[in-house]
């Protein structure tokens, strides 16, 4: 091994061999519980910066943990064509000729400069250790997302969610706000069904069918008509008939009068709607409250009448009798009000569909569906959702996605202005399907196409793309194996429109949600705490440097220390201030962890055959090899928690402490001596730490690894490896790390604690000038446990104190002279012989005062020699005093450490 670690070296070749050798793929057919990822797509308009890698390390520490913990774990790769910012962009880099080309060609242009700008960025991934599923790789507008947008756009917009008019929307009389079709369920009832209903105290009458009449005009006599709602009758503006039903032909053009308001309302013929076998054969037809009134009423150029208010009260629309008076309870006196007009005929239990508002992305939150981590994000997901309104999904630019609409011109036409006659809109898969549908619509006239110019808004296709990289709208076995997707992970402020829109598309075009899981996580600032952007000038590529905030530059770190420290900050709070001298430390430690491999290697030998499991008899063991596998365990537990809780951070200082604070720090420094001493005398304890040093090893990197994958398959492919074992080729396909039964022992553990805590008093016992100076010490025990435990340990204590020796003192026992004290506890003191060291000290304060006095004294003469020209001479004369006094001070402390 190379003395010193170097992430060049290291993390040059082996990314390469991972992706060849297939550990990044899953297997659709694989029996594995799935565990999957879709990286949400970084826009292609560059280089990723910190934002970006904070989000592909953390995914990447997600799905590398839960392959090596037994899941088919995949994590799919992906970009955005990023509507306007790509086209910024893109005509900055291409301002000299955006002008002298076309719409087509300018295109052409920014896909070329997109597949640049998209190399750079799977380059940077690549570098950061990304284990992505690079066969799966999706862009939002390649073939097959395009082809999906198309599908998605067509299904929507035939399900009246997307439209290019004046629309009936969903109301919602308590959030007072409109909520789209994906937000209704429809409740079966099967007969009639009293519900509670939020502001009315009393339960509401539904599952029944209310029949009445309307008079008809001219004294005709009566129609009867049949509904489920019967206050809408307030806003009725017709009486629909089938043209060919024999009872009602001869009303045909003819007009019914409204009991309550006197309107006229005209008898039409609609074959569409009416079913003349279905009731009375007459329908009301309210257009500005039912979506197939609504038709009709467009159909038939009839008046729309809302008779609601925005808390759905009567409103004036609804005849003075009625208005104020909230919804349900005019039902009631609408009965009552036709029952003494005599117009009133009966009600029947009527099996039907309720719709009512679930807002299911809501409701995805709120029945645990979806978990949003961390929690607190629910009340602005929740206060969101309960507020939205619809949004326009067309934006006026030349790179995105074409709204696959087309208008149809016919040959004579007087106005051929696009989109001035809303009926002529096609919405189709492609203009080959939208030419058929014209066809049909026009048929044997002449038609020209012309597709809407505007193009999809950006995030409508980032919303579908956690299903269409998967193979939507096809039946693919990806679809099947992998959604819903495990999490989504992302920051925090991408929560409310992109994350809703996702849950949305999912539910409505696959029937769930995209997600089981939300993780936001911090948003990346720079020193100064501002947001990185581009805008701003402030963007840090995770793998350079900018000279603005490091004049000085970065010394190199390499991708483990980056991923380290980003993953260490990840802490549940809003925003992380970034600060580069954090993985410098990291890339120090990544030293420490290269030198105590190489430390092991030493001890190992070459012909050192290591346990055929990770798990060793430890009932022979010293203690100190008890106490490393009781510390592993618990360093084991407290990573799976925090990692299974989203605590990253948590996990990152678990695995931090245990490799520096008690395997290196400790472990290590503790059996040096069984390696350094009488080979005889120490076989025993040799060997076994021998065993438990590379079970410690073998486990820590394996805990390590998806946090910094880089180093640990180095590392984890250098230890020796057990014979006629089945270990795998590489660390990341091996399992990761469980707590072993039997190697948690407590009591091992609170001797360390004590054992420790000596060691450190005894070392702050030290003079500054003597911290490697060997001195015996004593350790005064109270009771016989104490005195056992610190004869136990006696030997780790002289080493890890780095003093000569240590003398256990019992309770009545005389305490030594000429020493230095300190309390460990209630029943262990610790003293330290110092003999002359104490006065040398002494002597050595007094010394360092009176060379601060004189270093003022000659600055404050070498000012008024400055000043002064006649004092000039009796300054020097001061001065060389002075100088001969500091050289004496000089000699004393020489001797002083000499002795």
């Amino acid at each position: 091994m190379a003395k010193q670690y170097s992430p060049t070296m290291v993390e040059k070749s082996w990314y390469a061999w991972w992706e060849s050798s297939g550990y990044f793929q899953a297997d659709s057919a694989s029996r594995k519980p799935p565990f999957v990822i879709v990286l949400p797509p970084p826009n292609v308009t560059g280089a990723l910066h910190m934002g970006h890698a904070l989000t592909v390390v953390i995914e990447d520490a997600m799905i590398r943990w839960r392959r090596m913990s037994g899941y088919n774990a995949l994590w799919v790769p992906g970009l955005h064509y990023a509507g306007i910012t790509t086209q910024v962009v893109g005509e900055r880099e291409l301002v000299d000729i955006r002008n002298d080309i076309g719409h087509k060609a300018f295109v052409s242009e920014i896909f070329k400069w997109k597949e640049r700008s998209g190399g750079t960025i799977s380059n940077q991934l690549c570098r950061l250790g990304a284990s992505l599923d690079w066969s799966r790789e999706g862009f939002t507008m390649d073939e097959q997302r395009s082809s999906a947008a198309n599908e998605a756009f067509a299904r929507l917009h035939k399900e009246g969610l997307i439209y290019r008019d004046y629309r009936l929307v969903n109301w919602d009389c308590t959030l007072l706000t409109s909520i789209s079709d994906t937000e209704v369920e429809h409740i079966h009832l099967k007969e009639e069904t009293m519900l509670q209903i939020p502001g009315y105290s009393a339960p509401v009458q539904f599952g029944v069918s209310i029949s009445f009449a309307y008079p008809l005009e001219g004294g005709l006599g009566e129609v009867v008509v049949a509904t489920n709602r019967i206050e809408t009758m307030l806003g009725d503006t017709a009486v629909a008939v089938h043209p060919e039903d024999k009872r009602y032909m001869h009303l045909h053009g003819r007009y019914a009068v409204h009991p309550f308001n006197g309107r006229r309302l005209k008898i039409i013929c609609d074959a569409e709607l009416v079913d003349p076998t279905l009731g009375t054969g007459a329908f009301k037809i309210t257009p500005a409250h039912d979506p197939n009134d609504f038709k009709v009423g467009k159909r038939h150029n009839l008046p729309f009448i809302s008779i609601f208010t925005d808390d759905g009260k009567i409103n004036s629309n609804g005849g003075a009798q009625f208005e104020g008076m909230p919804r349900f309870t005019a039902r009631v006196c609408i009965i009552e009000a036709l029952k003494a007009k005599g117009l009133y005929k009966d009600t029947k239990s009527n099996e039907m569909n309720l719709g009512v508002c679930s807002r299911s992305a809501l409701d995805s939150v709120r029945f645990k569906k979806i978990e949003i981590i961390p929690q607190h994000y629910e009340q602005e997901w929740n206060r969101w959702l309960e507020n939205m309104h619809d949004w326009c999904v067309s934006r006026q630019l030349c790179w995105g996605h074409r709204v696959p609409a087309w208008y149809v011109t016919l040959e004579d036409d007087q106005e051929k202005i696009l989109g001035s006659d809303n009926d002529r809109w096609i919405v189709a898969r492609n203009e080959c399907m939208a030419r058929l549908e014209a066809q049909k619509k026009y048929p044997g006239r002449k038609f020209e196409l012309h597709q809407d110019p505007d193009v999809l808004d950006t995030w409508f296709l980032s919303s579908l793309f956690a299903f269409t990289v998967l193979g939507w709208p096809h039946d693919t076995a990806d679809l099947h194996s992998f959604y819903p997707t495990s999490v989504l992970e992302t920051g925090h402020d991408v929560l409310l429109f992109r994350i809703a829109q996702m849950v949305m598309m999912g539910l409505q075009l696959c029937g769930d949600v995209p997600f089981q899981k939300v993780y936001l996580h911090p948003i990346v600032c720079d020193m100064r705490g501002q947001k990185m952007c581009k805008s701003l000038g402030n963007v840090l590529d995770p793998l350079e440097a900018k000279m603005k905030d490091y004049p000085y530059g970065i010394a190199e770190c390499g991708a483990d220390a980056l991923r380290f420290a980003l993953i260490s900050y990840a802490s549940q709070s809003d925003r992380i201030k970034f600060d580069i001298n954090r993985v410098v430390g990291y890339r120090r430690w990544c030293n420490k962890l290269w030198n105590a491999i190489r430390f092991a290697m030493g001890k190992f030998g070459d012909h050192y055959n290591p346990p055929a499991t990770a798990t060793v008899d430890v009932s022979l063991m010293p203690p100190v090899c008890k106490w490393i596998l009781s510390t592993l365990n618990e360093a084991t537990a407290k990573i799976i928690t925090a990692l299974e809780a989203y605590r990253f951070s948590d996990a990152t200082s678990a695995v931090y402490f245990w490799w520096q604070y008690q395997l290196c720090d400790v472990f290590i420094e503790a059996i040096k001596p069984y390696f350094s001493n009488d080979p005889q005398e120490f076989e025993s304890a040799r060997a076994a730490s021998r065993d438990t040093l590379w079970v410690c090893l073998d486990t820590g990197l394996r805990l390590l690894h998806p946090f910094m994958p880089y180093i640990t398959e180095e590392l984890w492919q250098r230890l020796p490896q057990p014979k006629d074992s089945c270990r795998h080729d590489s660390i990341m396909i091996s399992d990761y790390p469980s707590v072993v039964e039997g190697w948690t022992t407590d009591n091992h553990e609170n001797e360390m604690y004590i054992v420790l805590d000596a060691v450190n008093k005894i070392r702050s016992l030290k003079p500054p000038s003597e911290t490697h100076k060997r001195r015996p010490a004593f350790a005064h025990c109270r009771g016989q446990e104490m005195i056992s435990t610190i004869l136990r340990y006696q030997s780790i204590i002289v080493s890890l104190s780095s003093i000569s020796s240590v003398k256990v003192l019992k309770e009545n026992d005389e305490t030594p002279a000429n020493c230095a004290a300190a309390v460990v506890n209630k029943n262990l003191s610790v003293y330290l012989e110092l003999k002359g060291a104490l006065n040398a000290e002494v002597e050595r304060q007094r010394l360092r005062k009176k060379r601060n006095k004189i270093q003022k004294v000659q600055y404050a003469l070498t000012r008024k020699m400055h000043a002064a020209g006649y004092l000039r001479e009796a300054c020097q004369s001061v001065q060389e005093k002075d100088m001969r006094e500091l050289m004496a001070i000089s000699e004393t402390e020489e001797k002083l450490d000499d002795n």
